[in-house]
């Protein structure tokens, strides 16, 4: 790596003609799934990666709104700051925005704390997720997961075949020849697409930089109440964090890699408390981002198998 490579700028300058080529890729991919569709839905998640699939979407069919609207799947357990900053941006772009929730695990009482990550993640995220999308008829499913995020996404395809039930087959997926892709399905059945497949997460924030895309600032160093628990820092976002014996709520600087479910995902310890040094921390990260979600690490669910049970 050059001297001119471990700075933000350098890194930019060196990356310019990388950032077009997968801009453009993903424009088309955005393009593609428009003409091919007749109902399609971009999954909005309010992470760093759903921001810049959102910025794509208004690019690819700029000057007019985004012709195709964004699903959140709402849990109930985010960061507060993520569901005002999605309601605030999907406002700013003229985007329809359509939050669902599984009213029948609400009834329940199904959480995070009372039935485990395992439990809460299918109910609240894999059943609502299949609820919403069969609810509206949706046959596209758009979605900002990367190769690199996780060894099973990087089995992915760019449009990756579901069945009626919305479960996913590893081994029997579609050949995609350069830029080629089958969108072709039968009823009820339906597709997920990736146009972010091919970017990486210094991609990505080289992208937020050069685009000066807001991203909540969760992702920027600031002191908040944590505690330290099996292994992770777990920010109190609200009151619904039950406290064990001896834990006290302390302040540190901490920022988040990746967003999700408060209470299963760690904050980590950062003095990047802007883009630059958030892209200076990547520049030298080794480690995976998906290191503090909790929902990775559960050995009785792998991401493949949630996968194929119907998890985006």
């Amino acid at each position: 790596m050059t001297v001119l490579q471990t700075t933000p700028a350098g890194a930019l300058a060196t990356r310019q003609s990388h950032l077009k080529r997968l801009e453009a890729e993903s424009i088309h991919i955005l393009r593609e799934v428009a003409a091919e569709f007749r109902h399609p839905v971009m999954l909005y998640s309010i992470g760093k990666d759903s921001s810049v699939l959102l910025h794509l979407l208004q690019k690819a069919f700029h000057p007019a709104p985004p012709p195709i609207p964004l699903l959140h799947v709402d849990t109930t357990w985010k960061f507060r700051e993520m569901i005002a900053f999605r309601d605030r941006r999907a406002a700013e772009v003229g985007a329809k925005l359509i939050v669902h929730i599984n009213r029948e695990g609400v009834r329940q009482g199904v959480g995070p704390f009372t039935h485990g990550a395992t439990v809460h993640t299918d109910i609240m995220k894999t059943q609502a997720l299949k609820q919403a999308l069969d609810a509206h008829g949706f046959d596209a499913a758009i979605g900002g997961a990367r190769r690199d995020e996780e060894k099973s996404r990087a089995k992915e395809r760019v449009f990756s075949f579901r069945t009626a039930q919305h479960r996913w087959d590893p081994k029997r997926q579609r050949p995609e020849l350069w830029n080629l892709y089958n969108g072709r399905i039968a009823r009820g059945e339906s597709v997920r697409v990736f146009p972010l497949s091919n970017w990486t997460e210094l991609d990505i924030w080289l992208y937020i930089y050069r685009e000066a895309i807001e991203v909540p600032s969760l992702y920027l160093a600031a002191p908040r109440p944590v505690v330290e628990r099996d292994g992770m820092l777990v920010m109190v976002d609200d009151e619904r964090l039950p406290l064990r014996s001896g834990e006290r709520p302390e302040m540190r600087k901490v920022r988040f890699r990746t967003l999700g479910c408060y209470p299963l995902t760690g904050a980590i310890e950062s003095e990047a408390d802007d883009l630059p040094k958030v892209i200076q921390e990547m520049l030298v990260a080794r480690t995976s981002e998906r290191q503090g979600r909790a929902i990775d690490h559960d050995p009785s669910a792998s991401m493949e198998k949630k996968k194929q049970e119907g998890y985006f």
